[in-house]
């Protein structure tokens, strides 16, 4: 009988899910089934219209401290062909995280460490605790954050994710926070209800609008100038769309009237 628990917990809160990783004793050290298993209820929740907001924590002391040895030691010894589909799993699951149309919250304790660090910079909301330790020590092992680098220079910016990269310095909650990694810091007595209230504050948002907003930055990120005037007539029809759409007419016209829209709990 296999006795090994799931490496993810995933519970339900009404329209609240949150996702565990379940391998404290590794400090919850990515491997190739973790990563399988993520991706696969991402893909669910991404379905699944029900669900508003979804959070993203670490069991144990550790949010995730990178990659497990145990799988970096297989894939040591597996060829390049190999290694490039593992790494391929690994980028499918970051980019459904990355677009996932519900919002993104971690709440990060201690080691957030490589694919931990890739995994927050996905996140829409990160809170933090003080003494929480980032970094991208890839470099440490002869390697890079290749697949993770996407979502880090979108967090922190191309000049800051070089120097982390080639340094693999680790950084505490402070810096996270200057750094744009981390939104919020607290200490980690305070992680929860700090969670409690982000999440109170997305649930009180339409869910739509939501999911839009999220679409609306990542699209806008890539605008370069170069053609101000299909930018400006680009987000001018996404307003317009949501102002006259069922969504937007409810929360205009409760806030119009002083009532409270049916999103609102």
């Amino acid at each position: 009988m296999n006795t090994t628990p799931d490496p993810i917990r995933i519970s339900r809160d009404a329209a609240v899910v949150t996702i565990t990783f379940n391998r404290p004793e590794l400090h919850n050290a990515f491997d190739d089934q973790l990563i399988g298993e993520l991706h696969t209820a991402l893909d669910e929740i991404a379905a699944d219209s029900s669900i508003r907001v979804v959070v993203i924590r670490g069991a144990g002391a550790s949010f995730s401290a990178g990659a497990d040895l145990n799988w970096m030691r297989r894939m040591a010894q597996a060829s390049e062909a190999d290694n490039e589909a593992d790494a391929l799993a690994l980028a499918h699951m970051l980019r459904r995280l990355d677009t996932l149309p519900q919002a993104t919250v971690a709440r990060v304790q201690g080691a957030a460490l490589g694919g931990g660090m890739g995994i927050v910079s996905c996140c829409d909301v990160v809170i933090a605790a003080e003494e929480a330790v980032f970094g991208l020590t890839e470099v440490h092992l002869g390697l890079i954050p290749a697949v993770i680098s996407p979502y880090v220079v979108a967090k922190v910016g191309s000049g800051q994710a070089r120097a982390l990269s080639v340094t693999g310095r680790r950084f505490k909650g402070a810096e996270a926070l200057r750094l744009g990694l981390a939104n919020q810091l607290t200490c980690a007595d305070e992680l929860d209800t700090a969670l409690e209230k982000t999440v109170r504050l997305i649930l009180s948002a339409a869910p739509q609008a939501v999911a839009e907003a999220k679409q609306l930055i990542q699209t806008v990120s890539h605008f370069d100038g170069q053609n101000p005037e299909t930018e400006d007539q680009q987000t001018a029809a996404w307003i317009a769309r949501l102002r006259v759409g069922a969504e937007g007419q409810a929360g205009l016209q409760a806030f119009l009237n002083k009532e409270k829209p049916a999103w609102r709990e």
